[in-house]
């Protein structure tokens, strides 16, 4: 029954959508699975966006939808923001990519050692994902080992994921996997593989892995694991860095020994960064000894950096990013009570949210496995239908551009997909 409902969902999208399911087709011919990145790849074909504003895209057959993906979290500041496209004309006024040092960078530095307690210094690179392989290395140079200590589910980035499935193309880092919110887990993987480990690498929610918080009580052991046997800690905040203007360290009061950013402070643009102490940041200093080489073409790219600057010094307020987050918690509860009803539920943490095909309480990645993905499949077809597009796997994401209005336009068309998944016995 489930998959006949799909398929005829899918029969009424591509009915309306001639063009993107054309420009799919010749993609296709260049593109494995005719995109580019694995997470926009859908059934039966993604729509192919022609123009972008606030809260809104359209696509190339003229729909229009309400963004509640936020392009997996770097659209904090919603699509063509006034401050990040000043910015970028300055940049076209003036040139780009110059081999060389480029004016903002240290200015864009100044302002996240200001930010994050945690960070005395900085490194620039052009992805999140970079910004993890970085850290990973620069722990392992300091520790003089080479083992992850990473946790099921874990995703650091398009060559980082560590859940258990190993579907991912990684790099071959060698790895422990613990399990999330799981502080025996870990405890017993110190004992066991004592010696062996250049960092544990972890991130303050579950990102990819189905935003799943972790526990304080959690993440303040594992703080204390690491300092009884002297190993780095990463705190991934590519995504957590907008629960507040110190990111999701401040919040809980953990200062790790890394940490690295991406997606939004880049204002749409390429950019990456890994900050943290003195002793192990200074492995890039060309007059340490030991010193380690750390290049990259486009780690100072100026629109990168420029964009940059505006995000941090205009747009990402500290009543701004604590206004995202009390709205964010409220959405959460508000569509949770909506799911629940049928079966689904709503995790994360403020702006952050992901929706389950189950309704057992979720501290790990785990605990989602058994879940039929399909009926996340339908509500997400059935919130097309109304105009809103959240991600593919149920992933919502809020911005600055949305406000109290749109929430309600997005719990409205949430409520109706449910009823339509109610209709089909869903």
């Amino acid at each position: 029954m489930l998959d006949e409902a799909l398929e005829g969902l899918y029969t009424r999208y591509a009915r309306k959508r001639p063009v993107s399911e054309r420009r799919h087709a010749d993609a296709a011919a260049y593109l494995p699975s005719g995109t580019t990145r694995s997470v926009l790849d859908f059934a039966p074909f993604p729509f192919a966006v022609e123009a972008a504003w606030g809260c809104r895209l359209r696509d190339v057959d003229g729909h229009e939808y309400l963004d509640y993906l936020g392009d997996y979290s770097v659209g904090l500041a919603g699509h063509n923001p006034q401050a990040v496209r000043a910015a970028v004309e300055s940049v076209l006024e003036s040139g780009w990519s110059f081999g060389a040092v480029a004016p903002e960078e240290a200015e864009v530095a100044r302002q996240l050692c200001e930010r994050y307690e945690s960070m005395n210094l900085v490194r620039f690179t052009s992805s999140g994902t970079e910004a993890n392989l970085a850290a990973i290395s620069l722990a392992g140079k300091w520790s003089g080992h080479s083992t992850v200590l990473a946790f099921d589910g874990g995703y650091h980035g398009g060559f980082l994921s560590f859940s258990r499935d190993g579907s991912s193309l990684n790099v071959p880092f060698d790895a422990v996997i613990c399990d999330y919110n799981d502080l025996e887990s870990v405890t017993s993987a110190f004992r066991t593989h004592h010696g062996r480990f250049a960092c544990v690498l972890l991130e303050p929610m579950l990102g990819s892995g189905g935003r799943i918080p972790g526990d304080p009580a959690f993440l303040r052991g594992i703080r204390n694991l690491c300092d009884e046997y002297g190993v780095p800690l990463v705190f991934d905040e590519v995504q957590t860095s907008r629960m507040s203007l110190g990111g999701a360290q401040s919040v809980l009061g953990i200062k790790p020994d890394l940490t690295t950013l991406g997606k939004y402070i880049g204002g749409g643009f390429g950019f990456g960064a890994v900050g943290g102490r003195h002793d192990i940041m200074r492995l890039l200093n060309r007059t340490n000894k030991p010193h380690f080489d750390h290049s990259g073409t486009f780690n100072n790219n100026r629109f990168s950096m420029a964009a940059a600057s505006a995000m941090l010094s205009r747009v990402l307020t500290a009543e701004r990013l604590d206004e995202l987050l009390q709205r964010g918690e409220r959405l959460r509860k508000q569509a949770d009570g909506l799911l629940r009803g049928q079966g689904f539920q709503a995790t994360g943490w403020g702006s952050l949210i992901s929706i389950h095909p189950v309704d057992r309480e979720i501290r790990c990645a785990a605990d989602t496995a058994g879940g039929d993905r399909r009926r996340v499949q339908f509500l997400f077809h059935e919130l097309l239908e109304r105009g809103v597009y959240i991600g593919k796997s149920g992933f919502v994401t809020l911005s600055l551009a949305q406000d109290e209005q749109t929430d309600q336009i997005f719990l409205h068309a949430l409520e109706g997909a449910l009823q339509a998944a109610a209709a089909h016995g869903i």
